[in-house]
């Protein structure tokens, strides 16, 4: 029986590892200050599920004490690190707390693991956004769709650094921390520059999780504000095939230490702001009233990962498509109704 540290746990994605995880039969130690909206909940259908490997600390990465502590507390055979701050917007409005959050409570927690002495897989959820506004890649418009003109396969790893907005920056200073405690201090790093993920127990909002955002709205018979003309793409990926790549990445670790990875739905999965509401009106049966405002700072009219790196390297590749996602997702929100009034 093997024992993770998920730091973040209670979040989107941190839930749905530790889920999968303790389905298994494995202990999962959970780190989270329940600070997001939704995290509360869900950390309420972890302990639900009464399993016996299952632990939350209460704790914040800004307190150095406390990830060190927990990092102490018991012997893990991996260290997930979900938890950030995850918004563009905040990070514009909120740049300290941005910084502290991402670049710091990331410097706390690779310290803790440094200090302690643990040799073992570290993964980190990084972002697309350290890759910038990427003006330099002429953008075409295919009606409904922005793409690239060239990029076959997307945005390589080899892409250079750029960071934009001070959510790019705290990210992207983690990115390469974690990176480089990799080289300098010996510790199996692997970094996923990530992409657009969705799924259940997502509550997505206005400022991050566009996907489940929509689609709440569009069941709840909510206006929609678009940031820009709806045309921006992105590829999107569903929760259990991410899920699946991090446990595939640290099951390899002899392969995947010291790599960085994109990892998004790719070039099969991407999908416009446009498209996504015309599915959903299929879905809903109704009309989604839009409102259409000006694009936010550093935000991509295309982003589609090239996850050509992570199949070649452990194996990795998305099983379920962007449209059986979307309806998955759907059913979810639908049958959870009464967590989104």
């Amino acid at each position: 029986m093997a024992h993770y540290l998920i730091t973040g746990g209670c979040g989107f994605i941190g839930s749905n590892l530790a889920n999968t995880l303790l389905a298994d039969g494995e202990k999962v130690t959970v780190f989270d200050n329940l600070a997001r909206k939704g995290t509360a909940r869900n950390l309420e259908w972890l302990e639900s599920q009464k399993r016996d490997g299952f632990e939350f600390i209460r704790g914040d990465i800004r307190d150095a004490d406390a990830i060190a502590a927990a990092v102490r507390a018991h012997s893990y055979d991996a260290i997930f690190h979900f938890a950030g701050q995850v918004a563009v917007t905040t990070s514009v409005t909120n740049p300290r707390e941005d910084f502290d959050v991402n670049a710091l409570g990331t410097f706390n927690t690779l310290e803790a693991v440094r200090l302690a002495g643990i040799k073992v897989p570290f993964l980190f959820t990084s972002t697309n956004k350290v890759y910038g506004g990427m003006e330099d890649i002429p953008v075409v418009d295919r009606g409904t769709q922005y793409d690239y003109d060239g990029l076959p396969n997307g945005v390589p790893e080899s892409r250079g650094l750029d960071f934009h907005s001070p959510y790019g920056c705290s990210k992207g200073a983690a990115d390469q921390y974690v990176r480089d405690y990799g080289r300098i201090y010996d510790i199996p790093t692997v970094v996923f520059r990530m992409s657009c993920q969705y799924g259940p127990r997502q509550f997505g909002n206005e400022d991050q999780g566009w996907v489940a955002h929509f689609i709440i709205a569009a069941h709840k018979g909510r206006d929609l504000n678009i940031f820009g003309d709806g045309k921006q793409v992105r590829d999107i990926l569903y929760v259990e095939d991410l899920v699946r790549a991090f446990r595939m990445a640290a099951k390899e670790i002899a392969k995947t230490s010291g790599q960085i990875y994109n990892i998004g739905g790719g070039r099969a999965n991407t999908i416009s702001l446009l498209e996504l509401v015309a599915q959903l009106e299929t879905l809903v049966g109704h009309k989604v009233p839009m409102h259409f405002g000006d694009w936010r700072p550093g935000d991509q009219p295309v982003y589609i990962s090239d996850i050509s790196k992570a199949e070649a390297g452990f194996g990795w590749s998305p099983s379920i498509s962007k449209h059986e996602g979307v309806e998955k997702l759907h059913a979810w929100v639908r049958q959870n109704d009464h967590l989104f009034e």
